[in-house]
């Protein structure tokens, strides 16, 4: 399982249109980024790929890192900077399969899949294949799993990825709190990788209009609000999940800069093979 880390960024991604920030400023010298969130996972065993999400720079992420086109994909939310490039399908693809939640949100009366079925109906190319949430699934060769996540006020999923021949497994928190459910952290546990949102550095909640939730034993809070968790919440969630190695993902550019490009925060481009 090759997985590529084509964007790792949040909404407005690093560097920001028309900021000049310390961070926006220090990635432009180093020459890295974190586009809009998206994953691509290769099946080298079948020759197939699985895209996670659809980032709006679709289009610029895969000539950058020349990875191959999805055979299928997942899409976890229907936040724009996980859905809104599936628009980039059109005269590219012939056939995808994208695979989404079956469960109706009560904020949008509608699940995942009918949302995405709906909105993007002109794309003859896209099949919407509802997926029930805990219900391990065959995609590409590889068993996925929709796991239910907290990302108020929508439904939101984070995923187990598994390689059936070779046991290797990639868990994506999806966007969340701290606040996961114990029945998707079972299923999340023990991966080889974990790629976990880790918007901002837990000192910035008091920034935030509601402030951090999910305070650990000394007070550090491990939730941004009510949507993300802060850098300290994805780490305590990586050793909660025992992962074996760890990237955060979803980063702001909030985060100062001389923390913004340590080692645990991912940048755009960067490949593992599990």
């Amino acid at each position: 399982m090759r997985v590529t880390l084509l964007g790792t960024g949040d909404t407005t991604g690093t560097p920001t249109v028309g900021c000049d920030c310390d961070t926006c400023a220090a990635a432009r010298e180093r020459g890295v980024e974190r586009t809009r969130f998206s994953v691509h996972v290769e099946n080298e065993r079948t020759g197939e790929s699985l895209l996670v999400d659809f980032s709006p720079d679709f289009r610029y992420q895969f000539l950058r890192d020349e990875v191959p086109l999805p055979d299928a994909a997942i899409i976890t939310h229907i936040h724009f900077d996980h859905l809104d490039g599936l628009g980039n399908v059109f005269r590219i693809l012939e056939d995808l399969a994208v695979y989404a939640a079956d469960e109706t949100d009560p904020e949008t009366d509608k699940s995942v899949a009918e949302t995405v079925r709906d909105d993007y109906h002109y794309l003859d190319a896209v099949t919407v294949r509802p997926t029930t949430p805990l219900e391990s699934v065959r995609i590409c060769g590889l068993d996925v799993t929709l796991v239910p996540v907290d990302h108020p006020p929508l439904l939101c999923y984070g995923l187990a990825i598994e390689d059936p021949e070779t046991g290797a497994k990639l868990s994506l928190s999806g966007d969340t709190s701290y606040g996961v459910p114990e029945v998707s952290r079972e299923v999340l546990a023990d991966p080889d990788l974990l790629l976990a949102d880790g918007i901002v550095p837990a000192d910035l909640c008091e920034y935030h209009p509601l402030g951090g939730r999910h305070e650990d034993d000394d007070g550090v809070p491990r939730t941004f609000g009510t949507k993300h968790m802060t850098r300290e919440g994805a780490l305590a969630l990586a050793d909660d999940l025992n992962a074996d190695r760890t990237r955060l993902v979803h980063v702001a550019h909030f985060y100062p800069a001389d923390e913004a490009f340590e080692e645990s925060l991912a940048v755009d481009g960067e490949e593992y093979v599990l």
